[in-house]
């Protein structure tokens, strides 16, 4: 029997799984900083609800199956139906906006490369029942201060922003106003960061735009200037209207000192056709990687799922890239956060009733503490401290505990003293949580 994981699947020993927990409790917290609450829904889910967001041709990518009930389900792909689904049976009751996280594993079944396996985590921010551009700008600024509390600055990534109605506008002005051509142009642009330019030319030219419309949107998209689209497009008030939202958008994120981290890019329009405004997506400053995280406005998509019709907006963050780019700046916390905090050490196993008595007093006043199950040397107990990156250890001598004393040691500095075991608890007050 093969032992190796399905292809595109982990396993998380110990190590690994630190890591993971790593990330959760910095996601968790950031989240919670910005007054996002917390939740999650089931991870198995009817078809029928991706294939009213996204079309037949999702279901190719789902783990899906017939289960004994005759009903077609599928293990969730992405999060945002799910919350779709959760809103339309309580949204109307809930206080808004609702700005709620979640951290779900998800699944697709696609092939695998760098950066995308096919299952990952994926932490999901989204804010439903607020329409105004101060909700693009929380949010924004909410994945932005996750991937700082990673040590992550403005020198590591950006983020990318742009406004799929400002695109609309600038096409009508260009005289595409027809929604299929406009959809080629959105195909087409989306693949600007990945095909060489006159590629893309070619498919734009190909789907019915002239050559000359075709340059001059091009040379549009790659200026990345917003006052050049508002000085070319000054007669047309939704260009006008549109570039003066981004503005605004910009300017309340330089007054939160956030500025340096986000930057206008009119070729980021996200694949998905439901976003209806602001979208963006992260990404590493040295372009070696997949996208941090992306995101967007999608103010129709609940209505469209058969649920509670609100505006709403969320990103998502997946744990691949993330962990990659946390490798790469060798940003991982030298050793796991939550670990053990206290090893006893037994140096006459005649104490061992006294060191399990000390031992589970102190797991109960909140310290992480372990021991060895089986006799053995002081040297190889000291070892397995080390390997457990314990803090402190705590030896039990023979001289020392009729003095009801034992010894604390410093396991990084090595410094050693002599403790009272009635003033253990408090000598133990500043070892890291």
């Amino acid at each position: 029997m093969d032992l190796a994981p399905l292809p595109g699947f982990r396993d998380f020993f110990p190590d690994r799984a630190a890591r993971r927990e790593y990330l959760f409790a910095r996601w968790r917290e950031t989240a919670r900083r910005f007054g996002f609450e917390p939740y999650d829904g089931p991870p198995l889910e009817s078809v029928e609800l991706y294939r009213r967001k996204s079309g037949e041709e999702i279901v190719g990518q789902l783990y899906a199956f017939t289960d004994k009930g005759g009903r077609e389900v599928a293990l969730r792909p992405e999060m945002t139906p799910t919350l779709a689904r959760m809103i339309g049976t309580q949204g109307a009751s809930q206080p808004k906006p609702i700005k709620w996280f979640s951290m779900p594993q998800l699944f697709r079944y696609e092939r695998q490369q760098r950066g995308r396996l096919r299952e990952h985590f994926q932490f999901n921010c989204d804010i439903l029942g607020e329409a105004s551009i101060e909700a693009d700008v929380e949010l924004v600024a909410l994945l932005v201060e996750t991937l700082a509390s990673f040590g992550l600055t403005a020198r590591d990534f950006s983020v990318k922003v742009s406004d799929r109605l400002l695109l609309v506008a600038v096409l009508e002005a260009l005289g595409i106003a027809d929604g299929a051509a406009r959809a080629q142009v959105f195909a087409a642009v989306d693949k600007l960061s990945r095909e060489p330019r006159e590629k893309v030319r070619e498919k734009l030219v190909a789907s019915g735009l002239a050559a000359r419309t075709t340059d001059d949107l091009l040379e549009l998209l790659a200026a990345h200037d917003l006052s050049r689209l508002a000085s070319r497009f000054e007669t047309a008030p939704q260009v006008a209207e549109r570039v003066l939202t981004l503005q605004r958008f910009f300017g309340l994120l330089e007054c939160m000192g956030l500025g340096g981290f986000a930057e206008f890019d009119p070729t980021i329009v996200r694949g998905l056709d439901y976003y209806t405004g602001i979208v963006f997506e992260a990404f590493d400053r040295e372009g070696k990687l997949r996208a941090i995280s992306g995101g967007g406005r999608y103010d129709d998509l609940l209505e469209n799922l058969g649920g509670t019709p609100l505006p709403a907006l969320g990103f998502g963050m997946g744990d691949v890239v993330l962990g990659e780019m946390l490798t790469e700046r060798n940003l991982w916390p030298a050793k796991p956060e939550g670990g053990l905090q206290i090893y006893l050490v037994l140096v006459e196993e005649a104490l061992r009733p006294k060191m399990l008595a000390l031992g589970h007093t102190l797991r109960r006043a909140g310290f992480r503490v372990d021991y060895s199950l089986a006799t053995l040397a002081v040297g190889k107990q000291f070892r397995a401290a080390a390997q457990r990156h314990a803090a402190v250890a705590i030896v039990l001598g023979p001289e020392e505990w009729l003095r009801g004393a034992v010894k604390l040691k410093d396991l990084a500095s090595r410094e050693e003293r002599e403790v009272s075991v009635a003033e253990l608890e408090k000598a133990l007050a500043s070892l890291p949580s």
